[in-house]
C-alpha cells in the first residue's frame, strides 16, 4: 500500500523513543508530535484495518517485541461506543478520520454511578492523551451520526492482552477485562518493494 512507510516511521520513532529508556511524560509529549505526523496524511492505513463492525473495532496495527508500545486502529461505525473504561497504562489518541468524542468519569463511593467530567471532541489530525493522571477513565463515541470514524492509539503497552476494568454506569462496579484485537494479522511494515 502507498504511504505504509508512514507508519513504518512512526513505529521506528517510537521504538527509539522506547530505547531512550524515558519514562511517561517523554512519551507523551514526544509521541504525540510523532502521532501528530502520522495523522496528518490519510494515504497509508492499510484497508484490512479500518472495517467497520457491528461494534466498534480495535486493530492491532503493531506490537512492540518487548511490549513496550503497542499501534492500533479504533474504527468507530454511526452510533458506536465504549462502555466507561480505564487504560492502566499511558496513551495517546490521534483522529485520522471522521471525528470523536471522549467523555472522563470520575469513580465515587462504592455503589454509586461515575460521574462524567471533562467532554472533548477530537477532529481530524488533533491528538489527545490517556494516562493515570487524565482521563484513565472515560466513554469513546463516535461524533458523525452517519459515517464512521477512525482513531489511531499508541499505549505503553501490548493494550490488547492488558487486564483492564469496565465499569457499571449505575454502581461504579469494576468488571476485569481483556480487549484483544479484531484482526488476526498486522500490516507488513518491513516490505520495502511495494514503497
Amino acid at each position: 500500500m502507498a504511504g505504509i512507510a508512514r507508519l513504518r516511521d512512526f513505529v521506528q520513532g517510537m521504538t527509539r523513543l522506547a530505547d531512550g529508556g524515558g519514562g511517561e511524560a517523554e512519551f507523551l509529549a514526544e509521541g504525540a508530535s510523532l502521532l501528530r505526523g502520522l495523522v496528518a496524511a490519510d494515504d497509508w492505513l492499510p484497508p484490512a484495518c479500518a472495517v467497520v463492525g457491528p461494534g466498534y473495532r480495535q486493530y492491532l496495527l503493531h506490537c512492540d517485541p518487548a511490549e513496550r508500545f503497542s499501534v492500533v486502529s479504533f474504527v468507530w461505525g454511526p452510533g458506536q461506543r465504549t462502555p466507561i473504561h480505564d487504560h492502566l497504562v499511558w496513551g495517546l489518541v490521534g483522529q485520522l478520520r471522521g471525528e470523536e468524542i471522549s467523555t472522563e468519569y470520575v469513580l465515587g463511593p462504592p455503589g454509586t454511578p461515575p460521574r462524567p467530567g471533562r467532554r472533548d471532541r477530537l477532529r481530524p489530525g488533533e491528538v489527545a492523551a490517556v494516562g493515570a493522571a487524565s482521563y484513565d477513565i472515560h466513554v469513546v463515541e463516535n461524533a458523525v451520526p452517519d459515517a464512521p470514524s477512525i482513531s489511531i492509539h499508541v499505549y505503553g503497552g501490548n493494550i490488547g492482552a492488558v487486564r483492564r476494568h469496565v465499569f457499571d454506569p449505575g454502581t461504579g462496579e469494576a468488571r476485569a477485562f481483556v480487549s484483544g484485537y479484531g484482526n488476526d494479522a498486522v500490516p507488513n511494515l518491513w516490505d520495502r518493494s511495494a514503497g
